[in-house]
This record gives structure tokens, sequence and C-alpha cells, in this order.
């Protein structure tokens, strides 16, 4: 990761204030990656589970690197200065508190299992008429990225919209002592990052550090999900879902074209998505924005104008034949959500999944994959192609679906489906980022 720092000398003066020691270089940028470090970078060398960021010095120092934040030190180096703490990560944190500190607007931390990017763009774009808005860019959601995202905020921003992800127990309440959130929204809970967590309830448990962190704030709570609205709740609560005793409640429907429409009371709100899983980010920033006073008026145009990012249910046309692209991402939730709008297509042609593997489940993968399976039997669709390790025991519980077939490399998959798929086909294309599914359809029709 890496960030050209907006304030370098302001920057200077709080790391000081934080390390007791100088730069003693002009700063203009800070890498947490070797191979992202341009000249005038503060290098911060990490310890991950693969790699340790001090065996990188000296090629740093070799290529002009002038100063690094290290927790060892290495002697020979000779031009490079190594300012020594005890970990750099934290360290890194401390400094962008003491950053946000400075800047006493409303920030709003985003997390959940699905929707966090889509709903932190969503009010994005929403804000972005009447407010300078500060927010999370790429996946820079982690304890290394959202303190460099912090370190991009500045005197200009009046907004702070926050993407929180967590991999483990201890994330979110790290996360939420660094960025200090005045307002928290959780988007849902579901089974993902398993392998981190080992059980779904302590999935719910991180994710409600978020409302255990609002004490003087307030949490917006997702009513539809269990999960969430029995989370503890430190400050004030503002509800929100499709019972009419939320305090912003609203219908779904689906239009002829596909897209969906949400009713709030008398309040109509169009979208130019056809994914239910993006009407419910929809009604959250409805309940985020309005309480934040953003006007009905405003909401309903920026709703209407925003285009859903790519891989995200984006609807395609090749020729006759109907492509669902959703390969950003994949857990069980959203695949089932995926595959309930794949059956909600008219019977008139063949409704196909091409289904990647979903990672990080840890112990649950086999049965969270079977899951999948028993879905597609359920909903009767009419093939389903799986590739990867695991999708393996989705494809053994097709138990009512004559054309299936598990294939273990994409090249395969793409060579069949160009013989397999015809005029009229509607098309899902699902699996975790990790896949890359979306070449797939590249591979297949472009």
């Amino acid at each position: 990761m890496r960030i050209n720092l907006p304030r370098p000398d302001l920057f200077s003066q709080v790391f000081g204030e934080v390390t007791g020691t100088g730069l003693g270089s002009s700063v203009q940028g800070i890498a947490t990656d070797s191979r992202e470090y341009k000249a005038d970078d503060l290098y911060i060398a990490l310890k991950g589970k693969r790699t340790d960021g001090h065996t990188f010095l000296k090629e740093l120092e070799i290529d002009g690197c002038a100063v690094a934040l290290v927790s060892e030190e290495n002697n020979e180096l000779t031009s490079l200065k190594q300012i020594i703490v005890e970990d750099p990560l934290t360290t890194i944190g401390t400094i962008a508190n003491k950053w946000r500190k400075q800047f006493q607007v409303p920030t709003l931390g985003i997390t959940g299992t699905n929707g966090k990017t889509s709903t932190k763009d969503l009010l994005h774009h929403i804000f972005e008429p009447i407010q300078t808005v500060h927010a999370t860019e790429k996946n820079f959601n982690t304890s290394i990225g959202l303190p460099l995202t912090l370190l991009l905020q500045t005197e200009k921003h009046t907004l702070s919209i926050l993407e929180m992800g967590a991999n483990q127990p201890g994330d979110i309440s790290c996360l939420c002592r660094i960025s200090e959130p005045s307002h928290g929204l959780i988007t849902n809970i579901a089974p993902a990052h398993l392998e981190g967590f080992g059980t779904i309830e302590e999935v719910a448990k991180e994710k409600g550090e978020l409302f255990q962190s609002l004490a003087d704030g307030i949490s917006f709570v997702n009513q539809a999900d269990d999960r969430i609205k029995n989370l503890s709740i430190a400050g004030d609560k503002i509800s929100y879902g499709l019972s009419p005793d939320c305090d912003f409640s609203a219908d779904i429907h689906q239009k002829k074209d596909g897209t969906l429409t949400l009713l709030f009371n008398t309040e109509e709100i169009k979208t130019q998505s056809c994914n239910l899983s993006f009407a419910k980010n929809v009604l959250a920033a409805a309940a985020v924005a309005i309480t934040m006073d953003v006007d009905w008026e405003t909401f309903q145009n920026r709703v209407l104008s925003f285009v859903p990012p790519a891989g995200r249910c984006q609807v395609k046309h090749f020729d006759d034949i109907i492509v669902i692209d959703d390969t950003y991402n994949a857990n069980l939730e959203s695949t089932i959500a995926s595959i309930d709008y794949l059956n909600a297509f008219s019977k008139n042609g063949r409704r196909l999944l091409v289904f990647g593997d979903m990672f990080e489940l840890g112990n649950h993968s086999e049965i969270i994959h079977e899951k999948v399976g028993e879905k597609c039997s359920d909903a009767h669709l009419d093939g389903v192609f799986t590739v990867g390790t695991f999708t393996v025991h989705t494809d053994l519980r097709l138990e009512n679906i004559e054309l299936h077939k598990h294939f273990t490399s994409k090249d395969e998959l793409i060579t069949q489906l160009k013989n397999i798929i015809r005029k009229g086909d509607k098309i899902l294309f699902k699996g975790s980022r990790g896949m890359a599914m979306e070449t797939v359809i590249q591979g297949v029709f472009e």
C-alpha cells in the first residue's frame, strides 16, 4: 500500500510528537510495500505471515530510500535512517489517530459481511454535492489501510466515511480505537472469514465492536438481520429494515426492466440496479443520509444517478444471452441472494450458474459449498458449472440438475462453456475475489 501525503509538513510534526524522533528528511508519501515505494517516501517495515518488510531495507537503501520505520535495526545500512519502535503498525495507527483528532467532523464507520464497499460508495455519491467527503479508497479497510486512509484527511473535509474490514478477533475494536467514529453501520452478518473467527457467532461479536465504540454516537441497526438487531448498543440507535416498526422502513418492488424501486411511505426511490442486495444497501443509506440532514429530493436524485461498481450484479447483454456479472466477491448469503435474482428472471431460456470457490471458510468450507448446491437444486436451475477446489462439494449436491459439471481449471471451463451456451440463456457468474471469475466472462464472450 502507498499514499501521497496531503500535508507533509504537518505529518512530520505529528510523527515527531508520537515517536520522539524527527524524520530527518522531507517525506512526501508513505509506503508499506517495497514494490510501490517512491523517492521521498517513509517506508513502514511490517512483519506479516508470509513476508517481513525488514528484508527489503537494503534493496530500498540502494534505490535511495532515506528513512524507514522499523522494529529491528539493520546494522549493514549506512545511508538509510532507521527509526526504531516496538511495533511499526501500532505506531502508524497512533499517528493516524492523532491526525484524525485534528479534524472534528462526523465520522461514519461501516462494516459487515457484504455490502461494505457498495454502501460506502453509494453514501459518498449521495453526500458529494453537499459535503466535502473523505472516504476509504481501494481496499484500504484493514489495520494497515485504515491508518493510511486517515492520513489523507485534511481540514477541507466535512465528513469522513470509513470502511472497516475484519479477518480475526480484535480487528474492528482496533480500527475503532484508531478512527474514533461518531456513527456506525453494520450492513449484515453472514458466514465469511471463518478461518479467522471459527464461528458465525464470533463474527457477529467482532462486528458488534463497532456499536460498542459509539457510547456518544449513533448506531444504524439493520432490523432485518437477527444477529445485528440482537447486538448490544452503547449509544443512540436508528433502526432500518422492511418492517414498519423501524425508524426507516421501505417496500422493495421490481419493475418490468428488472430494476428495483424502494417505497418509503410517500417517497419513491428508483435505482439503476437489479440487485436485491443493493436495494438493501439503499435502505441503509437512507437511514444514514436522512439522519445526517440530506433531504429526500437530493437522496432520490443521487441514488438514481449512482452506477453500481463493476462485478456487483451487473446485467450485460451479449447478443441474445443475458449475463449477470456478480464476480466481485462471494459468500453463502450473497450467493443465495444472487441465485434468487437469477431465478426471478423469465422462465423463457435456461438459467445457468457458473460458480467459483468461496474462500476463507476454514473447516466450514465443505458444508457451505454443499449448501450452495442444495440451493441450486431447490431453485431448479437448468445448469450449474463449478470451478476450483471447494466447489466440487457444490457439484455433488446438484441432485435434480441434469446439466452440471465440475472443472479444475478456468481455461477448461471457458472452452466447454463456449460449446454449451446458447441464445436465450441467462447466466450468473459468481465466486470469491481470488477466483477472478470476471476472466471467465471475458474468455467466453470477449
